[in-house]
């Protein structure tokens, strides 16, 4: 028999905490789990879920004007974003329940307050009340930054605030050239809101490959997103009932809100990660090894806390292989390498694998095969706008290395298409693919010039 409380105790019940919880307690342990606030985490509650909501709410502008030229009439139409905020609240609500469900019909034990690491085997919670633990997982997520240093800070939002805002503003300006970034300026833009995206590089989407990063510009561009590159705030004050922007080369842009979507950094700020030794790593990370075990042999840490790759399903892989490997008796690492990806930006991306960029730098040599073309449907509706598909294959082994799109059903196309670069196809097996007639994703099985550039 143990002499802990608990088998197992995880701080944070976000995606990675609740998986890992689960699945042990599945496997027979005794598991209790930490949150302060709602279960579900980031994702679930104040990411990628209310945020899709939100990408279809704004895309229904665009479908107005297009079925037009299909013949219909559209008359009368509005929005009202009182409703969209309402029922969007009621969704994650349902969520919050459903994963508590999920926990307890499992059998751990949710615990509603926050817990701090007090020794290797004891944890602290908010009432004062300690606990012991045969094992300790940290899956704390991570925090939008706002740099602190920046007078006016205290007037910007964040990803956090964005869900709640009681009205629509009519200018937004957004910081950042990130993913979140890209995709709340493509929701502003769309719900009518005048958008101007404020980024310090070139380009946006740093660490994406250059073509789909040039051509996403592009588009988002010709939705009336404008962009503002090299350019960084110098000062936010506030102007009646919005605020007044001034940026580094003293120009000013006044707006009903200022959004900063300028990265993440890991929650670990009063962890208590100093009382057993543990120390973060340059950007305030749980450093772990590709166990997902920290320097402390029983103590583990799972998704954004780790600062690996922050997606939501890489923390439920990281927190279920965890959880097979210590209560299970597996031994699973988690491969970071080949994650598809999507961006809801509008035109939403899809990536897998190597960038062009990281496929030269890999490889002695590889082919590149790319297409833009006009989709079907903008063909009657009379939208300029183009998909932009690329493959990337080793010349030598013809393994297609990598995938980007650009288009309508990017995301989908992505996860599919993750499916056989995993399994090693070439790009001879994606020819010899039958296509699907008339679609856009046809294209991946059809190209056969290589660019040459």
């Amino acid at each position: 028999m143990t002499h802990f409380d608990y088998d197992l105790f995880v701080i944070g019940a976000g995606s990675g905490g609740v998986r890992a919880a689960r699945i042990a307690a599945k496997h027979g342990a005794k598991v209790a789990v930490a949150e302060e606030f709602r279960v579900g985490g980031t994702c679930v509650i104040r990411g990628c879920v209310p945020k899709k909501l939100m990408v279809y709410a704004s895309k229904f502008a665009e479908e107005f004007e297009d079925a037009v030229g299909f013949g219909w009439t559209t008359q009368k139409v509005s929005f009202d974003w009182a409703t969209l905020i309402e029922n969007k609240d009621k969704e994650i609500d349902r969520l919050n329940r459903a994963y508590i469900r999920n926990l307890e019909s499992a059998g751990a034990e949710l615990i509603q307050e926050r817990a701090t690491i007090k020794d290797k085997n004891t944890v602290q919670l908010s009432s004062g009340r300690t606990i012991t633990a045969k094992y300790i997982l940290i899956a704390t997520g991570a925090a939008p930054f706002v740099p602190r240093h920046l007078v006016g800070h205290e007037l910007a939002i964040t990803s956090n605030e964005v869900f709640h805002l009681e009205r629509l503003p009519r200018r937004i300006v957004i910081v950042g050239g990130g993913y979140i970034a890209v995709e709340f300026a493509g929701i502003f833009a769309g719900l009518g809101v005048e958008t101007v995206l404020v980024l310090r590089g070139e380009q946006i989407l740093r660490g994406f490959d250059e073509d789909i990063r040039s051509h996403l510009a592009a588009e988002i561009v010709k939705k009336g997103i404008e962009m503002k590159t090299k350019s960084d705030i110098s000062k936010i004050e506030r102007s009646g009932e919005g605020v007044r922007i001034t940026l580094e080369d003293e120009s000013m842009i006044g707006a009903g809100q200022i959004m900063f979507a300028t990265g993440r950094i890991p929650n670990t700020q009063g962890l208590g990660l100093e009382n057993v030794g543990l120390h973060g790593t340059a950007h305030g990370a749980v450093a772990v090894n590709e166990f997902s075990q920290t320097a402390v042999e029983n103590i583990y840490a799972v998704g954004d806390v780790t600062n690996r790759v922050n997606l939501t399903p890489v923390a439920i892989r990281e927190g279920h292989a965890f959880a097979d490997n210590v209560f299970g008796g597996k031994s699973i690492t988690v491969n970071h390498a080949m994650i598809p990806t999507a961006v809801f930006s509008q035109p939403e991306l899809g990536v897998v694998g190597l960038t062009e960029e990281q496929a030269r730098a890999a490889h002695p040599k590889i082919d590149i095969y790319k297409t833009s073309f006009r989709a079907m449907k903008h063909t009657l509706s009379g939208r300029d706008e183009r998909t932009f598909m690329k493959l990337i294959v080793n010349a030598e082994t013809d393994v297609v290395l990598g995938c980007h799109i650009c288009g309508e059903g990017s995301g989908e196309m992505a996860q599919l298409l993750g499916i056989a670069i995993t399994c090693g196809a070439t790009k001879a097996q994606f020819d010899a693919t039958m296509a699907v007639h008339p679609t856009a994703s046809e294209e991946f099985v059809t190209m056969r010039e290589k660019w040459v550039g």
